[in-house]
């Protein structure tokens, strides 16, 4: 379970919630861009409680760097919901900007993404595209959000002034399935920056992860792709189950391609290769 995501909405969540459907339903009509992770999932439940079935259409990439096992749960999820829903495929690996994984790689993938989901909204006559940012996503180094924003997509949880936690409790209340569901971040997101990402290394992370929850159990997991070198992250409590089968962990890993395995003291924590920007832009001052 998600830390202080536990309790029941407090009023000024509740508040923020009646904001949300207000601006929904303001717009007239939405395509969702639609993971199925917390944030996205609680986004088009609002949206369809709030405009209905025919004016919300929630969308789903299909790419390499997407895992199969979160597109099916996506499929499954937009289904309990009663929600429309439609998969396009995207090929990020054919951008050889994104390709290089710059540290605005994410810029130029979701640029991609976003000019489908307007093609789509265009093809289905529905005025907006949201996305599910929250007010937690704004001080973080988000490129992709850049090129939302520059393509005008709205992120309405942002505009209500919601929380991760907060859309977790939330979630809860609505009996949303996903309100502790760890979170997840594309497969490219495991690559140091200027390390080029390839279909076979999206893979092969997607192939370790997998390996480790099935075979230890682990929620929140993250396998970062140092070349020959598997770093896990996972949550310090994990430690002890993951050393006790460290020697099935290494060799699953090594089966996969991995020479070397590691584990990272520090622990699980979103978005750690932007630990080495901060490092960059102090060095620099």
């Amino acid at each position: 379970m998600a830390d202080g995501a536990g309790g029941a909405p407090d009023s000024a969540a509740k508040g923020k919630q009646e904001r949300l459907l207000s601006l929904l339903q303001a717009t007239g009509g939405v395509v969702v861009a639609y993971s199925g992770g917390v944030d996205s999932t609680y986004l088009l439940a609002a949206s369809l409680r709030a405009l209905g079935r025919e004016g919300v259409l929630a969308v789903t990439a299909q790419s390499e760097t997407y895992p199969a096992s979160e597109l099916q749960e996506a499929r499954e999820l937009a289904s309990r919901l009663g929600a429309r829903h439609r998969i396009i495929l995207t090929d990020e690996l054919t951008d050889e900007r994104f390709r290089r994984n710059p540290p605005d790689r994410c810029f130029f993938c979701k640029t991609h993404l976003f000019e489908e989901l307007w093609q789509v909204a265009r093809e289905e006559g529905l005025p907006q595209v949201i996305y599910g940012a929250t007010v937690d996503d704004l001080g973080d180094h988000r490129p992709g959000m850049r090129a939302a924003q520059e393509l005008g997509a709205r992120a309405p949880l942002i505009e209500a002034g919601l929380t991760k936690i907060e859309v977790r409790m939330l979630s809860r209340d609505l009996g949303l399935p996903t309100w502790d569901k760890p979170a997840m971040a594309c497969l490219a997101s495991r690559f140091p920056y200027h390390s080029s990402i390839t279909g076979e290394g999206l893979r092969q992370v997607e192939q370790a992860e997998d390996l480790l929850r099935r075979k230890i159990g682990l929620r929140q997991v993250r396998v970062r792709h140092h070349g020959d070198v598997a770093r896990l992250e996972v949550e310090p409590a994990d430690f002890g189950r993951l050393i006790e089968q460290r020697h099935s962990v290494v060799q699953g890993l090594k089966q996969l391609g991995y020479r070397y395995v590691a584990l990272d003291l520090q622990g699980f924590r979103s978005g750690s290769m932007n630990e080495v920007l901060a490092a960059e832009g102090a060095a620099r001052r």
